[in-house]
């Protein structure tokens, strides 16, 4: 599925990019610098189709250099995360600040990204324990104890790295469409009362053998264009 779109994203960027090349061989173009902005449209619609779901996410980033970007993402989440032995609500709030590098040659008067970043992200959240069972050696009856008495842990947080690679194709003057994958390593989390988080805003769901995680986004961004040289 990942390469069905990246074949999409850069079949459509050859295209516009032949376009803008043929229209304006003796236009001499510079280089856009400015503020990007936009939001992450994978959120947006997991919140309007998923009950057990809801999140924003606004993104930026910052040309410096040719190549070069600034960027972040701030954004909060609420998840419920249920099984048959364990349900729990996650939410708070997350930044992530860091860099994106363009690998992409454009073509004359073309804006389009296919980019590889870094990223440091923060959350501070809190987990809602709605119910569980666990298994008691000393029923007899039945082996099994449940619980649904709520364990409520407020002030958690959590820091994390993690790796983005991406594409961003314009498809109006200043308008964008994107999406990234995101390779996440947990650096610490705070816990309480023994309880592992189950889901950390920002950095996804965790697991118990393995500080690594995953997400992915797509996303809407104008930019606004400062100077160009």
């Amino acid at each position: 599925m990942l390469k069905y779109y990246i074949s999409i994203i850069l079949l459509f960027n050859f295209n516009l990019s032949l376009f803008s090349q043929t229209e304006n061989d003796s236009i001499s173009f510079k280089n856009k610098f400015g503020l990007r902005i936009g939001t992450d449209l994978s959120k947006i619609l997991n919140s309007a189709f998923n009950d057990d779901y809801e999140g924003i996410e606004i993104n930026a980033d910052f040309r410096i250099l040719k190549n070069i970007y600034i960027s972040s993402e701030v954004g909060t989440e609420k998840k419920i995360t249920a099984n048959d032995y364990l349900n729990t609500e996650s939410k708070g709030n997350y930044l992530k600040v860091g860099g994106d590098y363009n690998m992409y040659n454009n073509w004359l008067g073309m804006d389009n990204l296919i980019y590889a970043g870094f990223r440091i992200g923060f959350s501070n959240f809190s987990q809602t324990v709605n119910s569980y069972t666990i298994y008691d050696t000393n029923n007899q009856t039945w082996g099994q104890v449940s619980s649904h008495n709520p364990i409520i842990n407020d002030d958690l947080n959590a820091l994390w790295m993690e790796f983005v690679i991406g594409a961003k194709t314009q498809i109006l003057n200043n308008l964008f469409l994107g999406f990234n994958v995101q390779l996440k390593n947990l650096i610490s989390e705070k816990t309480k009362d023994n309880i592992d988080n189950i889901y950390i805003p920002g950095f996804n769901r965790t697991y118990d053998s393995s500080t690594l995680g995953s997400g992915f986004s797509y996303s809407i961004s104008y930019l606004i264009p400062i100077i160009k040289k």
